[in-house]
């Protein structure tokens, strides 16, 4: 390098020029640019030399002024085709020669500029610079396109945003989505998301907090999740939509009811009770009670038969099976078939002419089964009653539905064999949580002589349809349950019956277990069970009264005993799942509901029962509101008898983090309310 080489160098990234002046030590050169700043540089962070003239700092301005004018990226494409059909390398001195057809200083610098700024068509090798191929330009060219797409896609991203923020309306786009659900997946799963620093990233770009629950406040404010998004129906993806070929699917159906497979017995001259809560859409099983001409009593139950509208691996019963179950919410129901079908013409409806699974039994004088048969049927369902209006005709002994009366005599007889078969009888509190509105109601679903009756009936539709299956060696979903160790009996009346009881005996209980073999349910009494009484909403009901219809008509079993245990069990799973989702879906409300209730009036007091240690050792037990019928978890600073009854107030809820923490309250002969212990749970 000689004194007045004009030099191209990095300056904070960029290319800067300026002029040698001078060496410094054995290596370094000091360079003049043309402000007369001097800066020091080692040979290797010399980008260019422009070579065969001298300069003066002075002389910087107009050199690149005069390059500027000839740097036009476009005329890089022309050199490219030519120089790739030659197979010729680059230079600049030759590009200013093929481009300029001159070779000056400013011309071959800004045949530099060009080459050294190229992206797409040259890549440089040593001194030189190589054409790329059509292929690798098209394919560079493609994927600037899309980074300059996604650029002005993240911009807009960024104005929807804002505006959203702001309170505007915003219409988002498709493009927005993938953004979207990397905050949502951050904010449902938080440290386990796997795209964790990306949502972080973007957080911090929209200068929001980085936290999880930042990320929750931030698609709440966007209007994109409620305030009381349901995260847990989130985490475990259960469908809240029916896809569109599903709802065409039903619309078809309707319009054209399928070909009936098989003969159905007529049995529109029994008088056919429905029975269920006021709110129940999906109305599957009816009751009937018919006087032989021996005098004997037939009891029949008549269950839903969804089979008849479906087909097996059709578009409804693939969607069925996803879905395992219908999931009961405090803010609604997420059913397992559309309502239009499952609440239509599946469900057993007041007054119209219905296609049923019909349950046909004898009971001997002990109350066990002495007769049964199951046939396909159509039925006209005569009442439809509520849980209320059966009890009072029950209670009030109305003689003119005498066959409900005697459904109601049956179902004792029933309960009373049972027992004497080891069935054992569990009645704590189960409490219903309803928000409508963003209102929140809850109240405790007593025990009735209705509820009694039906429950009864369902359990007897399953051990007929339990017997059939082992009788003629079906493979069903049959239901069992091991024994399980129940305290001594000593132990068990030393405590207060009722809740107390109960608890320490449902403690024992263990879990249900599914198979294609009967076994014994030890809970329910029985020596083999099947759950067929609810095919609308319970997958393997439905699976129950696929093999029991092709059983009875002779056909071929659509399930085999192979293929049965692999469906029981990914349908068990999902169910379980939904199971889990229902549960912390109705803990949150619960606490939802205590934490306005204390905000609405600060200390109130609420009377519960400890019913059971969880793990004395640590103080914990489990408690009861004796109004509302919800279980929580509570630790004690004193001494607490099983049994016993308090007084608490919520010192603190969180329905989001699952946390609610009580203080003991004594109240005082004054009515006046002194805080005696403070516990967590």
């Amino acid at each position: 390098m000689e004194k007045g080489t004009l030099i191209e160098f990095k300056l904070k990234g960029s290319p800067y020029l300026a002029v040698a002046d001078r060496p410094e030590g054995k290596k370094n050169w000091v360079l003049v640019d043309q402000a007369g700043q001097s800066h020091t540089i080692h040979p290797r962070q010399i980008i260019y030399e422009v070579s065969d003239a001298s300069y003066e700092p002075t002389e910087i301005e107009e050199f690149t002024t005069e390059a500027q004018s000839y740097i036009d990226p476009d005329n890089l494409e022309v050199a490219w085709e030519l120089l790739l059909e030659l197979e010729e390398p680059a230079t600049p001195a030759s590009l200013a020669q093929l481009l300029f057809s001159d070779q000056s200083p400013p011309l071959c610098y800004a045949a530099h500029r060009l080459l050294s700024e190229d992206k797409i068509f040259f890549k440089q090798k040593g001194d030189h610079y190589e054409p790329r191929s059509a292929s690798q330009v098209e394919e560079l060219q493609h994927k600037i396109a899309r980074e300059a797409a996604n650029q002005v896609e993240r911009e807009g991203f960024l104005a929807r945003v804002q505006a959203a923020l702001s309170g505007e309306s915003v219409e988002w786009e498709k493009s927005d989505r993938p953004r979207l659900e990397i905050v949502e997946r951050y904010a449902l799963l938080g440290d386990e998301s796997s795209q964790k620093s990306a949502a972080q990233e973007l957080l911090t770009e929209l200068n929001q907090d980085k936290s999880p629950e930042a990320a929750f406040d931030f698609l709440v404010a966007l209007g994109l999740w409620d305030q009381h998004e349901n995260l847990a129906l989130r985490r475990r993806q259960i469908p809240t939509q029916f896809p569109e070929e599903v709802s065409a699917s039903v619309a078809q159906i309707i319009e054209s009811p399928p070909a009936e497979e098989g003969d159905r017995v007529d049995l529109t001259h029994l008088k056919v009770y429905t029975i269920d809560d006021e709110s129940t859409q999906e109305i599957d099983d009816g009751l009937s009670c018919e006087t032989l001409a021996d005098g004997r009593q037939k009891l029949w139950i008549h269950i839903a038969d969804p089979t008849y509208w479906i087909s097996l691996n059709g578009i409804l019963d693939t969607e069925a099976r996803r879905r395992c179950t219908t999931v009961y919410l405090p803010t609604g129901v997420i059913p397992m078939f559309p309502f239009e079908l499952a609440a239509g013409p599946m469900s057993l409806v007041q007054g119209q002419i219905c296609n049923a699974l019909s349950f046909s039994v004898l009971l001997a004088e002990d109350g066990s089964v002495a007769e049964y048969s199951i046939q396909p049927s159509v039925v006209k369902p005569t009442y439809r009653l509520t849980y209320d209006d059966a009890d009072e005709m029950i209670e009030l002994g109305v003689q003119a539905e005498s066959e409900l009366l005697a459904l109601f005599d049956h179902a004792k007889q029933r309960l009373s064999w049972r027992k004497s078969q080891g069935a054992i009888d569990i009645q704590l509190p189960e409490s219903v949580i309803k928000v409508d509105d963003d209102v929140i109601t809850i109240d405790i679903l007593e025990s009735s002589n209705s509820r009694e009756m039906v429950a009864e009936m369902m359990i007897l539709t399953g051990e007929i349809a339990a017997r059939y299956g082992e009788d003629n060696k079906i493979p069903l979903p049959f239901r069992a349950q091991p024994q399980p160790e129940l305290p001594p009996e000593e132990e068990l009346m030393q405590l207060e019956a009722g809740w107390v009881r109960d608890s320490a005996i449902r403690r024992c209980m263990t879990r249900s277990e599914m198979n294609i073999t009967p076994a014994r349910h030890a809970t329910l009494g029985l020596d083999r069970y099947c759950q067929v009484t609810s095919p609308i909403r319970r997958y393997t009901d439905l699976m129950g009264h696929f093999q029991i219809k092709a059983h009875l008509r002779g056909a071929d079993l659509p399930f085999t005993p192979v293929e049965m245990p692999e469906i029981i069990a990914s349908v068990s799973n999902a169910a379980y799942e939904a199971v889990m989702v229902e549960r912390q879906t109705k803990k949150y409300w619960a606490i939802e509901y205590l934490k306005r209730q204390n905000e609405a009036n600060p200390g109130q007091p609420w009377d519960v029962i400890m019913v059971r240690w969880l793990r004395e050792h640590e103080s914990l037990g489990l408690i009861i509101f004796e109004d509302l019928g919800l279980e929580f978890v509570m630790r004690f600073d004193r001494a607490v008898e099983v049994g016993e009854r308090l007084t608490i107030q919520v010192s603190y809820a969180d329905p989001r983090q699952e946390m609610i923490r009580f203080k003991e309250v004594a109240i005082a002969t004054n009515q006046e309310e002194t805080v005696i212990e403070e516990s967590a749970s």
